[in-house]
């Protein structure tokens, strides 16, 4: 059985990890929460991720969990009355965070400094943002999630940027900022059929895209799993899919 969660603080981000029993390598998977939840909130997952030999970690993300500006209700109002001021920003400097989570744990984890990373909806929209950021990154699995910020055909309203966020979309949105992935990270979208929230074409297209760009020659690196019936939500086949993902891209690693 994993350890129990243990928890630190990596500067001003609170971390939660669960330990795997006797792992034979120490391999970091990062998985992060949907919007408005916290690292408490993947603890299943992290469970789960552990069970699978993994160092599971999550953290809170900006203006999330103990990290939060504002009341629960108050941030959920905030950001869904003007998703493109209030989401980009939040999106933009989890990803930039994955760096000192990454070395942190490479230091004081002891984990290999090649990690997963993974998350729900939001979680797995910085996920895919910090392929882009950090070359340590080796595999990503976003749940419901878009690599475009923009949400095109999403029945959320949109809102609209000021400068601040303009400017962090412009930095770290994966669709405009394809140059960012040719080291070829292992990017699977694990997405609902049925979802008008984010809808998954944003995968295809983005998957598409780097097909014809970084990942020429590296096509089996990228896929979209579309789930027939599922809509915007979480059901546990889609962490298995992101377990079979991360096992065939983390774990070979070991025997290179």
């Amino acid at each position: 059985m994993p350890a129990a969660p243990q928890r630190s603080r990596v500067g001003e981000i609170p971390v939660v990890w669960i330990e795997p029993e006797a792992p034979k390598a120490r391999r970091l998977v990062i998985w992060l929460t949907g919007f408005s939840g916290s690292k408490e909130s993947t603890l299943g997952q992290l469970t789960t991720l552990a069970e699978r030999g993994y160092v599971a970690l999550s953290f809170d993300p900006y203006q999330h969990g103990d990290r939060r500006i504002e009341p629960q209700p108050q941030l959920v109002s905030r950001v869904r009355g003007n998703i493109r001021r209030y989401f980009w920003p939040i999106l933009a400097k989890s990803a930039e965070e994955v760096i000192p989570i990454t070395d942190w744990a490479v230091h004081q984890l002891k984990v290999l400094p090649e990690i997963g990373i993974g998350g729900t909806s939001m979680g797995g929209d910085i996920s895919v943002a910090a392929a882009g950021v950090d070359r340590r990154i080796k595999a990503v699995s976003a749940l419901v999630a878009t690599p475009d910020w923009l949400r095109a055909g999403s029945f959320e309203p949109p809102g609209e940027p000021d400068a601040a966020a303009l400017a962090d979309f412009d930095r770290r949105n994966p669709m405009t900022n394809l140059d960012r992935y040719h080291h070829c990270p292992a990017i699977a979208f694990q997405s609902g059929a049925d979802d008008r929230q984010v809808p998954p074409d944003a995968g295809e297209r983005f998957v598409e895209a780097l097909k014809r760009g970084p990942y020429k020659h590296r096509h089996e690196r990228l896929k979209v799993n579309l789930f027939p019936g599922l809509a915007h939500g979480y059901k546990p086949e889609l962490l298995q899919a992101s377990i079979e993902w991360f096992d065939q891209w983390l774990k070979p690693g070991l025997n290179a």
